[in-house]
């Protein structure tokens, strides 16, 4: 989720169990910076303080927001963990510097494509890029081959794209990674062109279903979502998916990292390790976020396609580089 024109940090402190309610007051306090779907984050840590005893106190705004107060405030961030809803913002952090190496033990709970070569911070959630479509206004044998296609002169006016939100620039940060600079400037450039411009894939979702543009780019859940809400939004609305290792079959992670600031690094190193452990990881797949799992062993969502049939492209999640995103979308005038 985008959320798109927030500018300050919301405060909330994780709801406890009644049974917390005794807790002494000098009870270990972490300060959680969180970019995720706040109902997603609080659902998986339901019962971290009542096993742990350590409470939470959240910021929450979005990823690239709080990955420049991180990087601002430096080593004096009050932040002990930062959780991003895709991993581009917590790599800028960890090229920063800012993040500390997770515990093997951690890192282990979820598969090496879920984590980046610098082991210093981890997935605890994915979500599958998709082209949503209207099959009334095209059938799926005129659907592109790739997502890539999208930017060719056949499709002005017929795609939408959410240029500002930080999902379509980690898809931006892959297609960079897997094609490199001049051809995700391309791409970029005949996007301007052709794109129609929303301000979320919510709105996507609705143009798609209305006929405003035959497809949209966007990630699945928001599809899955509203279709278990009756699909109020996207009704007439389809999910086709590339495949083949296709940019547009981009897998996006969630990443969770300990500031290297921190002053409680035992209690943020469990906290991290609970996110991704199989109670946590499980709790995200029975809840309505329908975002994939990505514990070793834990099955996502049934109404989900099973991540190995996705055939997502190898990528480091740890070499997304969003800066250069940022100056290739200004440069082409998508930003």
């Amino acid at each position: 989720m985008t959320r798109l024109g927030r500018t300050t940090a919301v405060i909330s402190t994780l709801t406890l169990a009644a049974s917390l309610a005794a807790c002494s007051s000098d009870a270990d306090t972490l300060t959680v910076y969180s970019a995720q779907h706040e109902s997603l984050v609080r659902t998986m840590l339901e019962d971290f303080t009542e096993e742990t005893g350590i409470e939470l106190e959240f910021r929450d705004a979005n990823d690239s927001e709080l990955a420049n107060q991180i990087i601002e405030e430096g080593d004096a961030s009050p932040a002990d963990v930062f959780l991003t809803e895709n991993s581009p913002a917590i790599d800028v952090v960890d090229r920063a510097g800012l993040l500390a190496p997770l515990e093997e033990e951690t890192l282990s709970q979820v598969g090496e494509q879920y984590r980046p070569s610098s082991g210093n911070w981890v997935g605890f959630a994915a979500r599958s890029t998709a082209l949503i479509h209207n099959p009334s206004e095209i059938s799926e044998e005129e659907l592109p081959a790739s997502m890539l296609d999208l930017a060719d002169p056949a499709w002005q006016g017929r795609v939408g794209i959410a240029a500002g939100g930080a999902d379509f620039q980690a898809i931006v940060s892959a297609v960079l990674a897997l094609e490199g600079e001049e051809a995700t400037r391309e791409w970029l450039a005949g996007l301007e062109r052709n794109a129609e411009i929303y301000a979320s894939n919510t709105a996507i979702m609705k143009a798609v279903d209305e006929g405003e543009v035959p497809v949209g780019i966007t990630y699945h859940y928001y599809w899955f979502r509203d279709q278990a809400q009756n699909g109020l939004i996207g009704d007439d609305a389809a999910l086709h998916y590339f495949r083949n290792q296709d940019p547009g079959a981009f897998l996006s992670v969630s990443g969770a990292g300990v500031l290297a600031s921190s002053d409680q690094p035992e209690q943020a190193q469990q906290l991290v390790a609970y996110l991704t452990s199989r109670a946590a990881q499980e709790r995200l797949a029975d809840s309505s976020a329908l975002e994939y799992a990505v514990g070793t062993g834990v099955a996502s969502a049934d109404a989900l396609p099973p991540l190995a049939e996705l055939q997502a492209p190898p990528v480091d999640p740890g070499s997304l580089d969003a800066p250069k995103v940022t100056e290739l979308m200004q440069e082409v005038g998508l930003l």
